[in-house]
C-alpha cells in the first residue's frame, strides 16, 4: 500500500495475520517510526511520543506506564463501578422519558453515559466536561486543519494541570487522585495520561453505544431475542464489537527488521496498517461474517474465534472491561425502558461519521 506521504508499506486484512503482527515484538508501535495511511492535512510528528503517551511506545517504557494503570481496569475493579454506571444510565433514560419523543439518541444516551463515567473515574468536575468533549471532537475529526488541531490539544491539556494541583491539595475518591498522589509521575506525564484516558474512555464507547443502538434498531429480531434471554447480553456485546469495529484506521506497526509473514517479506522500516474491520469480518474465522448474530459468541465453534475490536498483544485496549460494562448495562436498560423504540427516519438517512478517526453516527433520531 502507498501511504499518504509516499511511503511504501503494507495493508493486512486477514484475522490470522493481523493477530500475528500485533503479538510480534519485531514490530514497533513507536510514533517516530509511523507513516499515516491517509492525508490529514497536518504535519506528522515523526518524533518520540511525549512522556506519558505510552500507547505510542514500546517496552520497557510502555510496560512501566501500563503497570501503573492496569489495576484500575481489572474485571473486579469495574464490577465495583457498575452501581455508578447504572445510576448514570438511569439518569439519562429518565431525561429522555421526561423530554418525550423524538430525541437524538447520540445526544441523550450515547454521549452522556461514557462522558460521565470517564469524568467520574478521572475526577473531572462537571463544569469542565463540555470543554473536554468539544476539544476531543475537533481532535478526532479527520478534516480538522492543523491550527485547529493544535488549539484543541492545547485546550485539553490546559485543563489538566489545575485538576492535578487541586487533587494534590484535596484528593477525591477517584482513580486520578490515586495516580497523582501514589506515583512518582511528573505533571507532564500525568497530563498526557489523563488526556489519553479521557479520549480512549469517551470517544470509543460513545460511538459503540450510538452505532450499537443503530445496529440493534435495524435488527429488531435480535432485540427480541435479547429481551427473552437476558443471558445473551455478553454475547450481544461481543458481537456488536466484532460486527461494528469502530476503529477503522489502523492500528499500525513498523518492522524493526526484515520479517517474513507467511511468505511476504516486510522490510525493516516498512509500516503495516491493519484493518481490524476486515479482520473481524474474515470468513475464515467467522461463519456468515457479514451478518449480525447476537448468539455467535454464546455458541462454541472451532471457527468462532475471538474478535480484534480491542486489538491484541501488549497494546490491547486497557479500558476494554469498562467499555464492555457500559454496553452490557446500557443496551438492556434502553430497550427495557422503551420497548417500542424505533428510528425516526429511514436507516439510509442516518448521518455517519465517515471522516473521523473513530467511526460512528452523528445523529440518531428515535421515537417510541
Amino acid at each position: 500500500m502507498t501511504f499518504a506521504d509516499g511511503h511504501e508499506g503494507w495493508l493486512a486484512s486477514s484475522h490470522r495475520i493481523v493477530r500475528k503482527i500485533l503479538a510480534d515484538d519485531r514490530f514497533s508501535n513507536r510514533r517516530e517510526l509511523m507513516h499515516l495511511p491517509i492525508d490529514r492535512n497536518i504535519s506528522q510528528k515523526r518524533q518520540p511520543s511525549e512522556p506519558g503517551m505510552f500507547i505510542r511506545m514500546d517496552p520497557p517504557e510502555h510496560t512501566r506506564y501500563r503497570r501503573l494503570l492496569i489495576a484500575q481496569f481489572t474485571v473486579h475493579r469495574i464490577k465495583q463501578l457498575e452501581p455508578k454506571i447504572t445510576a448514570v444510565i438511569q439518569d439519562c433514560l429518565d431525561a429522555m422519558e421526561r423530554s418525550g419523543p423524538p430525541v437524538d439518541l447520540i445526544e441523550e444516551f450515547a454521549v452522556p453515559i461514557p462522558s460521565a463515567v470517564i469524568c467520574d473515574l478521572l475526577g473531572i468536575p462537571e463544569s469542565d466536561r463540555g470543554d473536554f468533549q468539544q476539544a476531543m471532537g475537533v481532535a478526532v475529526d479527520l478534516n480538522t486543519k492543523q491550527d485547529d488541531l493544535i488549539e484543541a490539544f492545547i485546550t485539553m491539556q490546559s485543563l489538566f494541570p489545575p485538576l492535578i494541583d487541586s487533587k494534590r491539595v484535596r484528593p477525591t475518591d477517584d482513580f486520578y487522585s490515586d495516580l497523582i498522589n501514589n506515583s512518582n509521575l511528573t505533571d507532564e506525564e500525568l497530563t498526557n495520561i489523563g488526556f489519553m484516558l479521557f479520549g480512549a474512555g469517551f470517544e470509543t464507547t460513545a460511538n459503540m453505544l450510538g452505532l450499537g443502538a443503530f445496529a440493534l434498531l435495524e435488527h429488531p429480531g435480535q432485540v427480541e431475542a435479547l429481551r427473552h434471554d437476558r443471558s445473551l447480553i455478553d454475547s450481544t456485546v461481543e458481537e456488536l464489537l466484532r460486527y461494528l469495529t469502530i476503529i477503522h484506521i489502523g492500528p499500525m506497526r513498523a518492522a524493526l527488521e526484515d520479517v517474513d509473514i507467511e511468505g511476504v517479506t516486510v522490510k525493516k522500516g516498512q509500516v503495516v496498517c491493519m484493518s481490524l474491520a476486515a479482520a473481524n469480518r474474515d470468513p475464515a474465522c467467522f461463519d456468515d461474517s457479514d451478518r449480525l448474530d447476537i448468539t455467535r459468541f454464546a455458541r462454541a465453534g472451532k471457527r468462532n474465534m475471538g474478535h480484534l475490536a480491542f486489538g491484541h498483544g501488549i497494546h490491547q485496549c486497557l479500558g476494554q472491561q469498562l467499555a464492555r460494562s457500559e454496553m452490557r448495562l446500557a443496551f438492556p436498560a434502553l430497550f427495557d425502558r422503551f420497548p417500542d423504540l424505533r428510528l425516526a427516519l429511514p436507516p439510509d438517512e442516518v448521518p455517519t461519521r465517515d471522516a473521523m478517526v473513530i467511526y460512528g453516527v452523528q445523529r440518531l433520531p428515535v421515537m417510541w
